[in-house]
């Protein structure tokens, strides 16, 4: 994956996602290093956040790498200065760029005319990090991955995607349920089909959240209503009445179900109130996951993987 964006999962083949997975629990047993020694990152944000820039910022500065990062104020992405230009000055400056953007078509036009590589923090289409973090988490919870079996509670949303595509390259099974209106978007979901008859992964798309979680080794959620949705909060809050997860939800799946979210949580709302810090709960994992997966990408695009990895299969 070397001088490659990682714009989207579909970048990736399933041997590029275990390849990571096996770098990211090495790395996370080694903690610092100089891989990166003389790389600079640049992080350019449309939207806040605190996983994403903390867990790139010091797996950057863990690698040996350094971090430049750019709020919005500073750069004005099409607006102070059209994002073509704005990618073809940083790409002088810089060894790669990672962009949390609105539009998921910023990011093509960043990757088309930065001359380096693009990775994907975020953008309307996708969050393809959070997926592989993920998939590290319920890994190390659970030793494999293919015949596995997670459903994912709520909104087809960004993560969603990214999760369904992820799930479908390595043979895990993806299940979700969502109110009419709010399915997996059809383009997405053909293609995590075409993976799916290779990987044989099953895909169930539901509006019934019992459905879903009945079984299931994986219980996934996601808030309602995401960032830049607001003036749409209260019209998602009828629609994904009956979508909470809590205790009865999870009852459902298997004795040994782990419980997953992304971050922020809205508490009583998406997740019922005690559910993210029950013992089925592995949300920390996943926040500190981000850093030792993406240790792994920037390793892979920036310095090449040179490191022994533990036999991942």
């Amino acid at each position: 994956m070397s001088e490659k964006d990682l714009l989207s999962v579909s970048d990736l083949s399933s041997e590029d996602i275990h390849r990571l997975i096996s770098s990211a629990v090495d790395l996370k047993a080694q903690g610092w290093s100089s891989v990166l020694s003389g790389k600079i990152l640049a992080l350019i944000f449309e939207k806040p956040s605190l996983r994403t820039r903390v867990s790139f910022e010091v797996a950057m500065r863990q690698l040996g790498g350094e971090c430049i990062y750019l709020s919005p104020a500073e750069v004005g992405l099409g607006t102070r200065e059209t994002v073509s230009d704005v990618a073809r000055v940083l790409g002088r400056y810089v060894d790669a760029i990672v962009a949390r953007t609105f539009s998921h078509q910023t990011l093509e036009v960043l990757a088309s005319y930065s001359g380096v590589s693009v990775i994907n923090a975020l953008s309307d289409l996708e969050h393809p990090c959070q997926a592989l973090a993920d998939l590290l988490t319920i890994y190390e919870k659970k030793g494999e991955l293919g015949g596995l079996t997670l459903a994912f509670i709520g909104d087809g949303n960004n993560v969603a995607n990214s999760l369904l595509l992820a799930a479908s390259l390595v043979g895990m099974n993806f299940r979700i349920a969502s109110p009419a209106g709010y399915a997996i978007q059809d383009k997405i979901l053909q293609l995590a089909k075409g993976y799916a008859a290779e990987s044989g992964a099953e895909i169930i798309c539901v509006e019934e959240p019992r459905s879903a979680a009945s079984g299931a080794d994986v219980i996934y959620t996601d808030v309602w209503t995401s960032m830049g949705q607001e003036a749409e909060a209260e019209v998602r809050r009828r629609a994904f009445a009956g979508y909470q997860v809590n205790a009865e939800l999870l009852s459902l799946a298997r004795e040994d179900v782990i419980f997953m979210h992304p971050l922020p949580a809205h508490r009583g709302e998406e997740v019922a109130e005690g559910i993210l810090d029950s013992p089925p709960s592995v949300v920390f994992d996943q926040a500190e996951n981000r850093m030792h997966l993406q240790k792994a990408l920037l390793v892979d695009i920036l310095g090449g993987l040179d490191i022994p990895l533990p036999g991942y299969r």
